[in-house]
C-alpha cells in the first residue's frame, strides 16, 4: 500500500510540474504577444486599422525580412492628411488678421506679381458686380492699402494699435483681396503656380522667425471653432477690382489617430517622413514641437523651399529642390529619402489631395496607399473610387478614411461628414 501510495503522489507530482511547466509556456507566449507593436485602434475605420496593423507586423523589427540597415519608411502628406485643415492657410490669415509682413510697401507689390500668369481670373472669382477680375486690379488695390498700413501701424513704421488699424477701410479692404488673391490664383492657375504663391509672403523673415509665427498661429487656431467665414473687401472703396468676396474654412486640429500612428510606426523601427506642399519651416514647426505631438525629427520633413539672401526669406523657388507637389513629390522622395533606404520606395503613403495622387500611386513598394477622404474629384476622386471597389488588389492597397469635418476627428468609416452638414457621404457625386 505504501509504496503503492509513494507511486501515487510521484505520479501527481508530475502532473503538477507539467502543469506549471505547460503554464509557464503559455504565459510566455502571451508575455511575447504582448510585447509586440500595437497601433491603437481609436476611430480608425476597422479594415483601415486592420490593413495598417498588418503592415506594421509584416514590415517591422519583428518580421524576419526586417533590415535594419535598410529600414522601411512610410510617407505622409501634412494638411488635411496628418492635421485637420490647412496649417499654411490658417497662417495667411493669422498673417493677415495680425499684420505679420516683413516688406517694404515696394516688396509688397512686387512679390503680390511673384510668377502670375497674365491672364484675368476665372469667372467663379468675378468680383460681386460679376465683372472679370485680373491681377494686375487686385495688386494694385492691395498696394495701395499696405502702404496706409505700413505707413500707420506700430509693428510697421506708424505709431497706431492694431485695433484701431482694425477699424479702417483700408484694412477692411486689404484683408478681404489679399485672401481672395491667394483663392483667385488656386482656382484660376496651375498648382505649380498658386501651392509657391502664398509662401512668398514670408519674404523679409528669417526662418526662426516664421517657425515662431506658425507657433502662434497654430495656439490661436487650434482653440478656435472649426467654421466658415467670408469676407468682402470695402463698398465705399472698390478700386480697380471692384468688392469681392471669399469664402474660407478656419481653424485647425491634431488628429490623435496619426499621432499614435506616427508614433507606432517609429516603435516598430519604420521610419516616417513628411512630403508637403506648405513651407518647409512652417511645416517643420508643427511636426517636430513636442507640445503638438507628432514628435518628428526636422530632417524628415520635406516641403516648399526658398532661397534667401543671407537670413532672410526672399521671393524666389531654391532651385536645388523640387516643388513638393504633384509629381515633385515623388522626385522629392527619390533624390532624398529613396537612397538611404536601399533605393526601395516608401511601404505607406498618406494624402488627401489631388497634389498627392502621384506619390500614392508611383511606387510598386507601397503595399498601402491611404486617402484621407475630403470627397473631391479629380484624380484623387478616382482613386477613392479604386479603394471602395470590389476589386481585391486596389481595395488591399488603396483605403479610404472617412472624417467628421465639423469636429475634426476620424470616424469608424469611410465616409466623410462635410462641414455644416450631417450625414456622411463616401464620393464626390452623392
Amino acid at each position: 500500500m505504501k509504496r503503492q501510495a509513494k507511486k501515487l503522489l510521484s505520479l501527481a507530482l508530475i502532473l503538477i510540474l507539467s502543469a506549471g511547466l505547460f503554464s509557464c509556456g503559455q504565459d510566455k507566449k502571451e508575455d511575447k504577444g504582448t510585447k509586440a507593436v500595437q497601433l491603437e485602434s481609436l476611430n480608425w475605420d476597422t479594415d483601415n486599422y486592420n490593413a495598417l496593423q498588418k503592415l506594421i507586423t509584416d514590415y517591422g523589427k519583428d518580421s524576419k525580412n526586417y533590415d535594419k540597415k535598410n529600414k522601411p519608411y512610410a510617407v505622409f502628406d501634412w494638411d488635411n492628411t496628418s492635421i485637420m485643415n490647412d496649417v499654411e492657410e490658417a497662417l495667411l490669415i493669422y498673417q493677415i488678421e495680425n499684420l505679420e509682413f516683413k516688406m517694404t510697401p515696394d516688396q509688397f507689390k512686387d512679390v503680390l506679381g511673384t510668377n502670375l500668369p497674365d491672364e484675368d481670373f476665372s469667372d467663379d472669382c468675378n468680383n460681386t458686380d460679376g465683372r472679370t477680375v485680373n491681377k494686375n486690379q487686385v495688386i494694385a488695390d492691395l498696394a495701395n492699402d499696405y502702404e496706409f498700413l505700413y505707413n500707420n501701424y506700430e509693428g510697421m513704421n506708424g505709431s497706431e494699435k492694431l485695433e484701431a488699424i482694425h477699424k479702417t477701410w483700408q484694412y477692411e479692404d486689404f484683408r478681404a483681396k489679399l485672401r481672395y488673391l491667394y483663392h483667385a490664383i488656386g482656382e484660376s492657375f496651375s498648382s505649380d503656380v498658386s501651392y509657391p504663391w502664398v509662401t512668398y509672403l514670408f519674404t523679409g523673415m528669417t526662418s526662426d522667425e516664421v517657425a515662431k509665427l506658425t507657433e502662434k498661429s497654430n495656439d490661436y487656431w487650434l482653440g478656435e471653432e472649426l467654421a466658415r467665414e467670408t469676407w468682402i473687401s470695402n463698398a465705399d472703396n472698390p478700386g480697380q477690382a471692384g468688392v469681392v468676396s471669399v469664402t474660407f474654412e478656419k481653424g485647425l486640429r491634431t488628429v490623435k489617430e496619426m499621432q499614435n500612428l506616427f508614433a507606432t510606426l517609429k516603435d516598430a523601427g519604420i521610419d516616417v517622413y513628411i512630403c508637403s506642399a506648405s513651407y518647409i519651416d512652417v511645416v517643420r514647426e508643427f511636426a517636430t514641437n513636442p507640445k503638438y505631438g507628432y514628435n518628428l525629427n526636422k530632417d524628415n520633413v520635406f516641403a516648399m523651399m526658398l532661397e534667401k539672401e543671407g537670413d532672410k526669406i526672399i521671393n524666389k523657388l531654391d532651385s536645388d529642390f523640387f516643388q513638393t507637389q504633384g509629381e515633385g513629390k515623388v522626385k522629392t522622395i527619390d533624390k532624398f529619402i529613396k537612397p538611404t533606404h536601399g533605393k526601395k520606395g516608401p511601404i505607406l503613403v498618406a494624402g488627401d489631395s489631388n497634389g498627392d495622387f502621384d506619390m500614392l500611386t508611383n511606387y510598386t513598394d507601397t503595399k498601402l496607399s491611404l486617402i484621407i477622404n475630403r470627397v473631391k474629384d479629380g484624380k484623387i476622386g478616382e482613386l477613392s473610387k479604386r479603394a471602395t471597389s470590389d476589386d481585391k488588389k486596389d481595395a488591399s492597397r488603396y483605403r479610404l478614411q472617412g472624417r467628421n469635418n465639423n469636429t475634426g476627428e476620424f470616424v469608424k468609416s469611410q465616409k466623410t461628414t462635410l462641414l455644416n452638414e450631417t450625414d456622411g457621404k463616401l464620393l464626390k457625386e452623392e
